[in-house]
């Protein structure tokens, strides 16, 4: 009777090689996805110059884009909690697959919108971070949460290292449009995931709250329980900052390296860069994750990154100093996102995790789409970047001064009254 009770995710858990299964299934998904998102910027002059529609036309897809991931996500994570992970996954791997291929067929404003901002960034938030971060906490051990989120994370930096250059390659090789095209192809590797993370937070969470005597949330009652609480809506206005700084990189960091008279290979490079020391950060932040406070951590992260935008912007461009500015942004890149996932699964639980870090990524994407719209709206206005990176000095130390008031205690949950 006892095997029969155990639930199957903490039985999966147990075991070493199913534990790394996991890890590998989710870490895998979202280099897929994310890989393919955060190369789109380097095809942003192929589709101007193909239709003409002007740089901040084009970038209005990509801040579309931005925001409607992030739209998803809180949708996306409510079904996987409710019906299943695998699910909401195979879907989303679908729609990127589908938006990518038929990108090079849009030739309007409103064609690029749908192909790049919901199809694809649709697909690219259901089978993000918010679905695949929860999963990860559900078939993990508690101890090992941290680690296996800087895990996931350091998976869609390893996407974007590898992707940039594959992309760079394949437009030599085939041309901008075939080059898009393939890349949605290999987003269909993603697939096996769907079975590896199936199952969904809820049913192990009643299972567990019967067992303890507590009442589980409904989604509408957590969802009013951590808009209420203060350190929850500090936690998404410091992450607001950082979709803004993350959208603004990987849209228009080529043209920024561009206008700067580099050569295009430099700005592919640098975007590969922040991928490959993305891994590091992420990776790093996972062990930091259970040592230190995790408020602390990203007041750290935000600070360092203000700190080295200023030096960038007064320092003399050169070959060396943009790919030595994109290592340090890769450090702090997305490494935001384990202590911030953390911090969501510590306050609230795993019950309805995959729903609460979506509402705090939707509001990471609204900082996106603040953050790929202005980037081409202002350099289309004054023929620079400047004082984009303005605004991001002061976001970023804005932002670490907000996450200093947290409050990282479990937050008590009600008890379940008597039939």
């Amino acid at each position: 009777m006892t095997n029969n009770t155990t639930p199957p995710a903490a039985a999966r858990s147990a075991a070493p090689l199913a534990l790394w299964l996991v890890l590998l299934a989710a870490a895998g998904t979202f280099a897929m996805t994310m890989g393919t998102r955060q190369t789109m910027g380097l095809f942003l002059s192929a589709l101007n110059t193909s239709t003409g529609l002007g740089i901040g036309s084009i970038s209005l897809a990509f801040a579309f884009g931005q925001l409607w991931w992030g739209l998803t996500q809180p949708f996306a994570g409510a079904v996987a909690d409710r019906i299943g992970t695998g699910r909401v996954i195979l879907l989303g791997v679908a729609l990127v697959a589908l938006g990518t291929f038929i990108t090079p067929y849009m030739t309007t404003t409103a064609g690029l919108i749908f192909a790049i901002g919901v199809l694809a960034a649709g697909g690219a938030g259901m089978a993000g971070p918010s679905v695949l971060m929860a999963a990860t906490a559900r078939l993990v051990p508690l101890q090992k949460r941290g680690l296996a989120s800087g895990i996931v994370n350091a998976g869609g930096s390893f996407g974007q290292f590898v992707m940039a250059p594959i992309a760079i390659s394949l437009t030599a090789a085939v041309g901008w449009a075939s080059a898009l095209q393939w890349l949605g192809v290999l987003v269909l590797l993603a697939l096996p995931a769907v079975w590896v993370l199936k199952g969904n937070s809820n049913a192990l969470a009643a299972q567990a709250a019967a067992a303890s005597g507590q009442k589980t949330l409904t989604a509408r009652e957590a969802i009013a329980q951590a808009l209420a609480t203060p350190s929850y809506r500090y936690l998404a206005a410091g992450f607001l900052v950082c979709g803004f700084h993350v959208a603004f990189l990987a849209t228009h960091l080529p043209g920024v390296i561009a206008a700067c008279g580099l050569a295009p290979e430099v700005g592919g490079w640098s975007l590969a860069v922040i991928g490959l020391f993305n891994i590091v950060g992420s990776l790093g932040m996972g062990w930091a994750v259970g040592r230190w406070r995790m408020k602390s951590l990203l007041s750290l992260l935000y600070t360092v990154r203000g700190l080295a935008v200023l030096i960038f912007l007064f320092a003399p461009k050169t070959p060396a100093l943009v790919l030595i500015f994109a290592a340090v942004m890769g450090i702090t890149f997305l490494s935001t996102v384990p202590p911030t996932a953390g911090l969501v699964a510590k306050m609230f639980g795993t019950a309805n995790m995959a729903m609460l870090f979506g509402i705090v990524m939707l509001s990471h994407q609204v900082g996106g789409f603040l953050g790929a719209y202005l980037g081409g709206s202002v350099f289309q206005a004054t023929g620079s970047y400047d004082w984009v990176w303005y605004i991001d000095i002061a976001l970023a130390l804005g932002a670490a001064l907000v996450n200093l008031p947290i409050r990282e205690a479990r937050l008590a949950r009600p008890a379940a009254t008597a039939a």
